[in-house]
């Protein structure tokens, strides 16, 4: 956890990886995932590179994987994962796994094409088989009938006269049941009549030989005469892609066939058992092949892709990487580096060399506080070694949307569902799970466990469950009292429904509610007006609290980055404008509370008219000072405020140009020589302080050796000008901004509210109406849980989540988070292990 509060110092490190050794060395780093390595060969192409040729066989081996991953799930199984953790196989280790697979891949094309052959060959058999069984009957010549029509004209003539040679000819096949009713129209009209089609449906379903479903075909025999009609009925059943087959006239040799069709399916049948038998041990050496194979091969395409990125020495005996790692990390790397080249017998170098960039950022989280993380990221990274809002987000967040959410009932609601989330994290079906929205809420289970939890502890504050008052404790109030010393008569309660309690008589009110809010505000009818003051007033609290507390985390940057003139000159100016004004109203609220009684709240100072006067160093006679000496504390608060303007905009841009100034004026003396001198020291100085990048450079933009040379006041001024400007509008926009606090929390308490008197309070009134409350109360209180969980939990919660986030990202980390920074990504294999 400690580098939860700061990112952790990174440094950059040079290694010098023996040729013999390096491929060993880079695995083992990719085992730990501690260094990021950075592209030593940016300027070249990706196709002239040193290890280019080991990549794309490691990417034609990936190829051939999903080959076989493919037909493995294509049969229907499943592939087993890894056991154990598996290294990256040796360099020498490739040819023989390239030649096993290649000769598995082969293996498994023949006998899957066998497959496919047998089956369509099975399938023919079968559809001949079909077309010969059906009782189609060969058609025989129509008897000749007298009459001009041509409709009674015999379709072949007498067998005597000029046509008497002419033989009846049949063509028999089988066709997809939707293309049929096409193919009968299509021939008749080719045709004109001249032929007898017969189409009848197969009386069993065929399997597919191509996708293995069952499917119905349509056989058919046409008879005709002619050679001129056959070629016609050839062409159009060749365009439908009908199977055609022999068709005898004699039934007897058509019997005969089908006894010949017959038994080849059988032997077929038995020869494409074995095949698919063999196939299944072929499948079976694929799954044990394939998962470790996988995962080898992903590692050894990894450190190829690594060793890229490294450059090659002069004397081509050593590689030079450079990497990024954490200094806590620097042993376990050098140890690391020696296991992997001990077996060569050489020994690897790593040693810290100075960068002028930016390191990059490293925040190490586990499973609670990556959610929280993830929350400040999405804003953006932190610079290097900046202050992480992280750690006080784990408390902020969930307070923030709490105030937003607060209802005991909602709140245990979300609590319990993230905690039977956390109890059944490490479950493989819990992690397996595709679903994204499961995924999202999976990801955010310990978030929404202290947003559920924090909601239970404002709903106790706000007295509120499911919109309805607990009396934990005895009320403060007492209606006796105020009946007895009042004389209410039974007239004057006819004739007043609403009653009064004055707290100004003795007895009536008995003191404050021990925790929260008192449960008799329920059924007040200024309930409303009495929690929008409240509601208020605390938001301001929060709101000016939160910012306080954000410009105060600043100090921990300037102090870090050794920027002692701003906290002279930024910290102090903007707490003392922001406490100043803010800060005093949030006294005045505190004050008011403590000082103004029951018996003086009639005739109380309003404080929104204290602080209208305040800026405007006017009086009002009818609204009394709240303490002795109000008006000129009031009046020193804004003039000090106003006086930090001109030190916000102007002390930062002109100590900046000041120091510039004495850097020119102590070089100016120096000639040429000197200047060369002084750039060697200041490289050796550099070499002894690594990373040595400058801050307020960086805030600048301008990169930390050339500053002298490149630095410009105007966008130095223009800078601390946007700033200034951003801040001072900023903490009033931020601090109106906070009054969403308010108005999200009267929003949810009267949806609860308007919930419970639309659909629990009917249903409790039909059920003491009808006398069947047990059953009326059953879909109402299903149709009650439903709206909760969609509407205030979904809906709400989503609205206050957002909310929350809004007051994270623009009102509390803008104070002293730039998040500017990028990520170190580690060169890892933890993602393949996966």
């Amino acid at each position: 956890m400690g580098s939860m509060f700061r990112s952790e110092e990174v440094a950059l490190v040079q290694l010098l990886l023996p040729t013999a050794a390096a491929y060993t060395c880079v695995s083992q780093l990719g085992e730990l995932g501690l260094v990021e390595f950075r592209d030593l060969n940016a300027s070249v192409s990706a196709f002239q590179r040193r290890f280019v040729v080991d990549v794309r066989r490691c990417e034609e081996l990936e190829k051939t994987f999903t080959f076989l991953k493919e037909e493995v799930q294509r049969a229907g199984l499943t592939l087993p994962p890894p056991e154990g953790a598996l290294p990256a196989p040796p360099p020498r280790e490739l040819l023989r796994i390239q030649e096993e697979t290649d000769r598995l891949a082969q293996e498994l094309r023949d006998v899957r094409g066998n497959q496919q052959a047998l089956r369509a060959q099975l399938h023919q058999l079968q559809l001949h088989s079909a077309v010969l069984g059906q009782s189609h009957g060969p058609p025989m010549a129509a008897a000749h009938t007298e009459g001009p029509s041509s409709e009674r004209t015999p379709l072949l003539p007498a067998a005597r006269g000029p046509h008497a040679d002419l033989k009846v000819n049949f063509v028999a096949g089988a066709v997809e049941p939707y293309k049929a009713a096409a193919l009968e129209r299509l021939l008749w009209r080719a045709c004109r009549g001249f032929l007898i089609a017969s189409f009848r449906e197969t009386e069993g379903q065929l399997e597919d030989p191509v996708t293995g479903e069952p499917a119905t075909w349509m056989t058919f025999v046409i008879s005709y005469w002619g050679e001129q009609i056959g070629q016609k009925i050839r062409k159009i059943t060749d365009c439908f892609h009908c199977h055609v087959f022999p068709y005898l006239e004699q039934e007897e040799a058509r019997r005969g066939i089908l006894q010949q069709l017959q038994q080849q399916s059988q032997e077929l049948q038995e020869v494409l058992g074995e095949t698919e038998r063999f196939l299944g041990q072929v499948l079976g050496r694929v799954q044990q092949l394939l998962p470790p194979g996988q995962v080898q091969i992903r590692k050894m395409k990894a450190v190829y892709l690594a060793l890229n990125q490294c450059s090659v020495s002069s004397t081509h005996k050593c590689l030079i990487a450079e990497v990024w790692c954490a200094t806590r990390d620097l042993p376990t790397l050098q140890q690391a580096l020696q296991d992997g080249s001990s077996e060569e017998g050489v020994s690897a170098v790593a040693h810290r060399i100075p960068c002028r960039d930016m390191p990059p950022t490293l925040v190490r989280t586990n499973r609670f506080t990556a959610g929280f993380q993830g929350i400040v990221d999405a804003y953006g990274v932190g610079r290097y070694r900046e202050v992480n809002p992280a750690p006080y987000t784990i408390i902020t967040f969930p307070f923030l949307f709490a105030v937003m959410f607060g209802d005991v009932g909602h709140g245990l609601l979300m609590f319990l569902f993230a905690l039977a989330m956390v109890l059944t994290e490490r479950r493989p079906s819990v992690k397996a799970a595709q679903n994204e929205i499961w995924q999202t809420f999976f990801g955010g289970r310990y978030l929404l466990l202290l947003m559920g939890l924090f909601s239970i502890y404002t709903g106790f504050i706000y007295n509120e469950c499911f919109s309805r008052a607990a009396t934990i404790f005895p009320s403060g109030w007492s209606v006796a009292a105020m009946a007895n010393q009042s004389g209410w008569s039974d007239k004057y309660l006819s004739q007043h429904p609403v009653l009064t309690l004055n707290p100004n008589i003795t007895g009536v009110f008995l003191g404050p509610y021990p925790f929260g809010i008192d449960p008799i505000w329920s059924l007040a009818t200024n309930h409303l007006s009495f929690l929008n003051s409240f509601k208020m007033k605390m938001s301001v609290i929060l709101g000016v609290i939160h910012m306080a507390f954000g410009v105060f985390l600043s100090v921990f940057n300037h102090m870090h980055f050794g920027q002692a003139h701003r906290l002279l000159l930024e910290t102090l100016p903007e707490l003392i404008f922001l406490l100043g004004l803010f800060g005093y109203l949030v006294f005045l609220i505190v004050y008011k509370w403590l000082r103004e009684s029951a018996a003086s709240a009639s005739t109380a100072p309003s404080i929104l008219i204290h602080f209208i006067n305040m800026f405007l160093f006017a009086q009002s006679p009818t609204n009394q000072p709240l303490f002795h000496g109000q008006e000129v504390v009031q009046y020193v608060l804004v003039v000090l405020a106003l006086a930090t303007v001109p030190i916000l905009l102007l002390g930062t841009p002109l100590y900046l140009l000041r120091q510039h100034h004495r850097r020119n004026t102590q070089r100016r003396p120096a000639g040429g020589e000197d200047k060369d001198s002084d750039k060697l020291l200041a490289s050796s100085d550099a070499s002894t302080s690594v990373n040595s990048w400058n801050a307020d450079e960086e805030k600048a933009g301008i990169p930390g050796d050339e500053e002298e040379a490149e630095f410009v006041p105007s966008e130095v001024f223009m800078h601390q000008a946007i700033h200034t400007i951003e801040f001072c509008l900023g903490c009033i926009s931020n601090t109106a901004s906070y009054l969403r606090l308010w108005a999200l929390s009267l929003a949810h308490a009267q949806l609860s509210e308007v919930l419970w008197a639309m659909v629990m309070r009917i249903g409790l009134g039909m059920g003491r109406e009808m006398g069947v409350a047990a059953v009326v109360l059953v879909p109402v209180f299903a149709a009650f849980a439903v709206l909760t969980v969609a509407i205030l939990l979904v809906m709400e919660g989503l609205s206050a989540f957002l909310h929350a986030l809004r007051l994270h990202w623009v009102e509390f980390q803008n104070k002293f988070y730039s998040g500017t920074g990028y990520k170190l990504s580690p060169f890892t294999f933890t993602v393949d292990n996966e």
